[in-house]
């Protein structure tokens, strides 16, 4: 297997490599994938881009994947890339590489002085996992493809002092769509969904019961993710959309259950508790169990009494 590492900087660039016309835009393509040469026949190789990148592709005897996560491209699905990660292509041997679809690239510099580009970042998608593709319906697929299509006729047309204000408003409208493509994703692929809060559920658990608490504290977002094997901004994203609570808000609400039981059901001091939970001080548990209950740990245990 070929193991190579490729940074592109430029979308001139990738164009070049790709074997494709000079884009007519030197920050702003939309490339086919049907027109791509792919830099590899066989193996692999990770890219980076400098550049945001957001595909919408079917691809056949290829795999791709974020760090150790894979995902398979048989039917159409939307995802994105943020500048610096890094993605990686398989090929597998004795196939060819075939996709379908489209892929925009937007060099920062295109959202320069607008208000996307404070925004953008906003967009959690932009940093999940290959494998945490927005899957499409045949009609979600039809309306992004009509908006490619906009986008590029306006950058193919005469550029004029409208044509950035009007591309952005395109992307921002597609952006938006994916946000409300994500929510249905999250609602209907319950199985799956469900199948990860049962997983949290369980690690949680396992993390809380063994002790951890007292000796690391809470467990981080990111901690968590992976042991999950999702990205946080997934884990964020699906939890607020099925619970309302963001994975932080989850962590503490959990903590402080954790911390009414031990207060009821046991003879320990409120700072024998706190320490068990992993707080190294009194007020900052005293704190934030007030803020969660608008009682204080004493005054919770006196209502058991």
């Amino acid at each position: 297997m070929n193991k190579q590492l490729l940074r592109i900087s430029s979308i001139t660039e990738y164009h070049r490599m790709a074997k494709l016309p000079k884009p007519q835009h030197p920050l702003l393509s939309v490339v086919q994938f049907d027109m791509i040469t792919p830099p590899i026949t066989e193996g692999s190789i990770n890219l980076v881009f400098d550049f945001y990148s957001i595909s919408m592709k079917r691809v056949h005897h290829a795999k791709f994947k974020y760090g150790q996560q894979p995902s398979d491209f048989d039917e159409g699905v939307l995802f994105f890339m943020a500048p610096g990660q890094v993605f990686s292509i398989e090929i597998e041997r004795g196939n060819s590489h075939h996709a379908e679809g489209w892929m925009i690239l937007i060099h920062p510099d295109f959202l320069w002085n607008t208000q996307l580009a404070k925004t953008i970042k906003q967009y959690e998608f932009f940093g999940y996992a290959v494998n945490e593709a927005l899957h499409l319906s045949d009609k979600e697929e039809t309306m992004l493809n009509l908006l490619v299509k906009q986008i590029v006729q306006e950058y193919e047309a005469n550029i004029d002092r409208f044509s950035q204000q009007v591309i952005i408003a395109q992307l921002e409208l597609l952006l938006t769509y994916s946000q409300r493509f994500y929510q249905r994703q999250f609602i209907t692929r319950k199985a799956v969904n469900h199948e990860i809060l049962f997983r949290l559920e369980n690690l949680l658990n396992e993390y809380f019961n063994s002790g951890a608490l007292a000796q690391q504290g809470l467990p981080s977002v990111t901690y968590i993710a992976q042991s999950l094997h999702i990205s946080a901004g997934y884990l964020s994203s699906l939890l607020k959309s099925l619970t309302g609570q963001s994975t932080q808000q989850h962590l503490h609400n959990k903590l402080i259950e954790l911390a009414k039981e031990k207060l009821s059901t046991t003879n320990l001091s409120v700072s024998e508790i706190a320490y068990e939970l992993g707080f190294e001080h009194l007020q900052s548990f005293s704190k934030i169990f007030k803020t969660k209950t608008n009682l204080s740990p004493l005054e919770f245990r006196k209502s058991y009494e």
